[in-house]
Parts: C-alpha cells; structure tokens; sequence
C-alpha cells in the first residue's frame, strides 16, 4: 500500500514540461500577450520578440521594481524553479534590471521587487562558486611570444636563465572575481557588488543569450557612460548615468568584449559594441580610474585591429587568430596607456 502510495505521489508530481509550460502560461496573463501552442514554451519566453520587448519596455518603467510588482515576482519564483531554461529567460533579460535598478538605487523610491531577484542572482552564483574566487589562466610575460619568432640570442638567454634559476612558469593565474561573501550576510547597500555578479552570471550563459538581449545590454552600456554617448532610451541627457567602480565595469567589458569578438554575431550588434568600446575608454579617462583606462584601451584596440584595411580578416580566418593577433598588439600599448595615467595624475596631483 505505502509504495502505491508512494508511486501515486510522484506520479502527480508536475514535470520540467509542466513547470515551463505553467511560468509561460503565467508571463502571458501578466503581460497580456498571448501563448503560442506552436513553440516550446521556454523557446517562447527566450526568443519571442513581442514578449521581449513587453517585458523590456515594463521593467524600465518608472513604476517599476516595487516589492507587489508581479512582473517582479514572476521573475523571482521562475529563476527559483531551478530548471536551467527558465533561469536562461530570467538571465536574458537582466541588463533591464540592472538599468532600471541602478539608475534608481539612491532614490527613496521602494524596489524590493528588483532587490530580490538580483539577491535570488546573487545566492544562486555563491552556491555554484562553492567559496572559490573565479579565475583565470594567463600567459606569463616574462615568456617567449607563441606569436612572434625568436631571436637566437634571445634563446640563448633564456636557456642560460634557466640553468641559473628556476623556470619561469608558463602561466599565471589572474582573479576576475573575488570570493563572494554569503548570501545570507551581504548587505543590499553593495549594489555594485551584486549587480556585477549578476553580469557576471549573465556573460557566463552569453553563449546562449539570444542577440536582441545583448544589443539591449550594449544600448544600457552606453546609457550608463552618461554624457559621452547618445541613447535611445527616454529621459533627459545623462539621466541614466551611473557610477562604474572597476567591480561592475569589469564583467562590463567581458561583456562587450563578447559582443565585438564572438563568433558569429550580429554586425550591428558589433558596430554598437565598438561604439560602446570607445565611449566606456572616454569614461574611464575622465574617472582616472588606471585599471579601466587599461582594461577599455585594450577593447579600443581590439576595434582598431577589426578594422584595419592593412589586415583584412580572410574567411578562413577565424576568430581566435584575430583575438591573437589583437591581443599582441593589445599589450603592446599597455606602456602607452600607462603614459595617459601618469598624466593624468601628474596634472590632477598640481590642481590640489
């Protein structure tokens, strides 16, 4: 009796399908649109223009955000059904949250709604980190180029450096993101902590983000340098400028470094991605921040390399050698964007 009971049970337990099925179901009433019996659900919600734009167009809203937002909600229970192509859709449309939550933060209008799937964000990323920082593996400098040859002499060195002292390691490992604090403890004051794991969450799954999701996040980018650039969205001039500590401009420029080298994009999407490349260099100059100047001079020279007439990109090119080749030329200006700060801070140091 007790395992026909049990059978029973989970028998009647609602499948992924059911789940998806349901959460589409319930987007559709909230926004008023309706459902296609011809589309996967969760291919629906990550895809259909009309849902894209709706859901888009509502979270900027001015009265969006609040704590009985359903939209809010609905985003917030849909991440927490753990089932990845439902958390995809939520993923897909973060760059709205985040423009319309950071350029909200400091006002005294309530956005508990906001707050609670960027937290919901936030958990789920600590839980997968399992405490460890996110990393990287660099080449070490201090090495031969793999893309220039070497000189005779310069092997003769080496070898004679490493017969005196140990071997230069190959490679170094570089700390993208340091290890998040529990969720639990966190204050909601660290915004730009928050909101940059949920970039960071968001380049994570960018293989799969469909490309209208990354134009929105390149046309909040350059909404978010503020003065330097144009932007569609409604609002005066600089109304959605935000502060860009090297903790949120960081998974930023991954981002935008995504959409201006990833196989296969979009041109347009790569034309706004260069566009947003030398907007984000002019910001960092006029925050004197060093380490953004570095980081976004690099993307400008990644543009300039793209688009070179001296080195036109053959079709049987592919990405990965035109990212080599940048790269060379990338850290090859690093002394020279090393000049621009010490300028910078030579200038300012006279001022005080």
């Amino acid at each position: 009796m007790s395992s026909s009971g049990g059978a029973t049970a989970a028998c009647g337990a609602p499948t992924t399908t059911d789940r998806v099925r349901s959460a589409a179901e319930s987007l559709s009433q909230i926004l008023d649109l309706p459902l296609s019996s011809k589309t996967d659900p969760a291919i629906f919600l990550l895809l259909d223009p009309a849902v894209s734009a709706t859901v888009s167009r509502r979270l900027l809203l001015r009265s969006s955000g609040a704590g009985d937002d359903h939209l809010c909600r609905w985003l917030y229970d849909t991440f927490q059904s753990t089932v990845p192509s439902l958390q995809l859709v939520v993923i897909r449309f973060f760059p709205a949250i985040a423009a319309s939550y950071l350029a909200r933060a400091l006002s005294r209008q309530p956005l508990a709604g906001f707050e609670a799937v960027l937290l919901a964000l936030y958990a789920h990323e600590t839980v997968a980190r399992q405490g460890k920082p996110l990393t990287i593996n660099l080449p070490n400098l201090a090495n031969a180029s793999p893309y220039h040859e070497t000189t005779k002499s310069a092997v003769k060195n080496k070898s004679a450096a490493i017969d005196t002292a140990d071997a230069v390691p190959e490679t170094e490992i570089a700390v993208l993101s340091p290890v998040l604090e529990p969720h639990g403890t966190i204050r909601s004051t660290k915004r730009s902590r928050i909101v940059g794991v949920g970039f960071e969450l968001y380049c994570k799954h960018i293989a799969n983000i469909p490309v209208s999701s990354k134009l929105e996040f390149i046309e909040h980018c350059i909404a978010w340098v503020g003065n330097c650039g144009k932007t569609s969205l409604k609002g005066k001039k600089g109304e959605w400028r935000i502060p860009l500590p090297w903790e949120l401009l960081q998974p930023i420029i991954r981002i935008v470094g995504h959409c201006l080298l990833g196989p296969g994009e979009d041109n347009k999407l790569k034309q706004m991605a260069a566009d947003a490349a030398f907007l984000l260099y002019q910001r960092a100059m006029q925050d004197m921040d060093s380490r953004a100047v570095l980081a976004t001079r690099c993307l400008v020279h990644f543009v300039a390399a793209l688009e070179s007439p001296k080195a036109p990109v053959s079709p049987a090119e592919t990405v990965a050698d035109v990212m080599a080749s940048s790269a060379v030329e990338a850290f090859e200006s690093l002394p020279t964007a090393l000049a621009d700060v010490d300028i910078i801070v030579e200038s300012t140091s006279d001022d005080f």
